[in-house]
């Protein structure tokens, strides 16, 4: 099989057919890879568009590109989308991250009446591929492609990021550095009607207690420091998307707050549970001294 690495580069604009904002491509840059990971074809394509009649600055300013060099390139997106097409095959595609599928999704869809790319059988998802072969799981922040570059050590020039062949290439030698069959075998996934459903759901927090898919034998917290249940003491409340009560350990003879949040994906409920100290309130709070004292 062989594979593509694919990268997008838009503009964000508002669209007067569709009434809200709109991610609309301004290049392509892609590689093409056989089985064994040599280099077998480079796609590289702007686009002129057609929604916008102005770059946003942020996006000439991270991508140098100018809006009479997408003019004087006479591309439309049907005529690259097209050419793309032929270059691309019945490879496997690869994107860093999900956002540069859904754009191209959504432009399909803008063009074309629809989302689906007929030609491409499997796609894997670069980054997540990526973080799991380095055991990188932070909650807080996903691993960017030049945070990737630099674990391996792959040396890059910080001017060329943000053009779409560039990353793409750069893409490239992350996923040679880390490749590995077994794990891209458990990463890859058939894009068919089902694929689609599941990349577009869109995770919502469930905040009603009434709801048939919140469990109520996960409305339980065990003390973090004796692993012994603790008690609740309040009425369970919703704020900022997470249910909340008061809790005693009576074993550790502390108190903290449980907060449980219920979020929807399209996999299922995912459940996260986290304990909040509740600060002293017998000890004495110390004042600072006035100025009177101090003279």
């Amino acid at each position: 099989m062989n594979y593509v690495i694919l990268d997008l580069e838009f503009n964000g604009t508002y669209s007067k057919k569709r009434h809200k904002f709109f991610n609309e491509i301004i290049e392509f840059g892609a590689v093409k890879l056989d089985e064994k990971l040599n280099i077998i074809g480079t796609f590289s394509e702007l686009v002129a568009p057609q929604i916008s009649k102005k770059l946003n600055s942020h996006v000439s300013a991270l991508t140098h590109i100018t809006y009479e060099e997408l003019s004087e390139s006479h591309n439309t997106f049907t005529h690259v989308m097209s050419q793309f097409k032929k270059f691309a095959g019945e490879s496997m595609l690869l994107t860093w991250g999900l956002s540069d599928i859904l754009v191209l999704m959504e432009n399909c869809k803008y063009y074309f009446g629809k989302e689906s790319h007929d030609f491409l059988p499997y796609y894997c998802n670069l980054q997540t591929y990526c973080q799991d072969a380095l055991d990188y799981h932070d909650r807080a922040k996903m691993l960017g492609l030049s945070t990737c570059a630099e674990l391996l050590k792959i040396s890059f020039e910080e001017e060329s990021l943000h053009r779409a062949l560039s990353d793409a290439k750069l893409s490239y030698l992350c996923f040679e550095k880390l490749y590995d069959y077994y794990l891209l075998s458990k990463s890859m996934e058939k894009i068919d009607t089902e694929f689609y459903k599941k990349i577009t759901f869109k995770n919502y927090a469930i905040c009603d207690m009434k709801d048939p898919e919140i469990d109520s034998r996960e409305m339980f917290f065990v003390c973090d420091q004796c692993g012994r249940k603790a008690r609740r003491k309040t009425k369970w409340k919703m704020k900022n998307k997470s249910f909340r009560a008061r809790f005693r350990c009576f074993w550790c003879r502390r108190e903290f707050e449980g907060r449980i949040t219920f979020k929807r994906t399209y996999s299922g409920v995912n459940i996260d549970k986290r304990i909040v100290e509740i600060p002293d309130e017998t000890k004495p709070v110390k004042s600072k001294p006035t100025d009177e004292f101090l003279q």
